[in-house]
């Protein structure tokens, strides 16, 4: 015989702790004036029944206390640490994170109507594939927050990022000052978003402390989509040239892995015959066979404070306000001083 599921309500909830419909309301919304006995009475009652609040009901009732989290893909690990400062964030206050994932450029604005369908209150979004007028159009629908998007004078939205062009610099200044010339950026794909995102404002700090090391006429620029194969291709392409590069300065550790297992397959030496760096200083460049210097992004500061500000503009605050995290250069042995005979 099918077992039949008793729905809980908030009258059930009401009548477990003895108290009026209004006052679990009350309690359940946090509201201002609730005694510490109420509160206690009613939290008791929906612990022992197993009650959850229905999301329309609480979004009819002017709040769901959910926060769209939308991520470009799950195979970055840099993107764990941005959740765990989220989370982090969050477990402080009543407000749940709904997470989804938009593989590609098409699926990013389905999964953002998606989101508000469900009416959510607030909406983190990593690294953004939405023009400025895009990106505009989703903050006038709901408070938003982007994450590795540069857009400083933005009103309608905030923005949580690194300098990504300090990064840059740092990178090409610690290889400069090991002996290197021959230094080559891998980047992604650009598409035309150009300075709006953090590796078009990677690769400006690149050229630019290129220049000023002297060694412009080095400069060199090779883009790959973010897949293992064409990251494979473009880095072989590198490496297999008349005069190769000394040294790799990739847009982030992801890709950077991907080097080091090119460079170790074609029996290159690191970092004697070259030097590797990567971006986002994940847990994976402490591991031996990794040893990867990388630019610390504290990406966990990121996602903290790209909640607390989600949470400031879904409690009514207006101004726009732009975070940024300073960077630090983490040196390990990808690309100390290559030893000379």
């Amino acid at each position: 015989m099918q077992q039949k599921h008793i729905r809980i309500t908030i009258r059930t909830v009401a009548a477990d702790a003895g108290v009026s419909v209004a006052a679990v309301s009350k309690v359940l919304r946090n509201a201002y004036g609730v005694s510490s006995e109420l509160r206690a009475k009613v939290q008791a009652s929906v612990a022992k029944l197993g009650y959850r609040p229905r999301l329309a009901a609480r979004a009819m009732r002017g709040r769901s206390y959910t926060l769209g989290v939308l991520l470009p893909d799950i195979r970055n690990p840099f993107f764990s640490d941005i959740l765990d400062g989220l989370n982090a964030a969050l477990i402080r206050t009543q407000y749940q994170p709904v997470l989804a994932v938009s593989p590609s450029v098409s699926i990013e604005q389905t999964l953002v109507d998606s989101m508000l369908d469900r009416q959510i209150d607030g909406m983190i979004v990593l690294g953004p594939r939405m023009s400025l007028p895009e990106a505009e159009t989703v903050a006038t629908r709901v408070p938003t927050v982007f994450i590795a998007y540069h857009e400083p004078r933005a009103t309608s939205f905030d923005t949580v990022n690194n300098d990504d062009q300090m990064g840059a610099a740092l990178v090409v200044n610690h290889l400069v000052a090991t002996g290197r010339r021959r230094i080559a950026f891998l980047n992604l794909e650009l598409a035309d978003r150009g300075a709006l995102v953090v590796t078009g404002q990677r690769e400006i700090g690149y050229r630019s402390a290129m220049t000023e090391a002297g060694f412009a006429q080095h400069i060199d620029v090779v883009r790959a989509e973010l897949t293992s194969r064409e990251v494979q291709i473009a880095a072989k392409h590198l490496l297999q040239k008349r005069e190769p590069p000394e040294a790799i300065f990739c847009w982030t550790d992801f890709i950077a892995f991907e080097v080091i297992s090119v460079a170790n397959e074609l029996g290159l030496s690191i970092p004697e015959d070259l030097a590797i760096v990567g971006y986002d200083n994940t847990h994976y460049c402490d591991l031996a066979q990794n040893a990867l210097t990388s630019i610390d992004q504290s990406g966990q500061v990121l996602g903290l404070q790209a909640a607390r500000l989600l949470v400031e503009r879904v409690e009514g605050r207006t101004k726009a306000e732009h975070f940024v995290v300073t960077p630090r250069l983490v040196v390990r042995r990808s690309s100390q001083m290559p030893e000379r005979s």
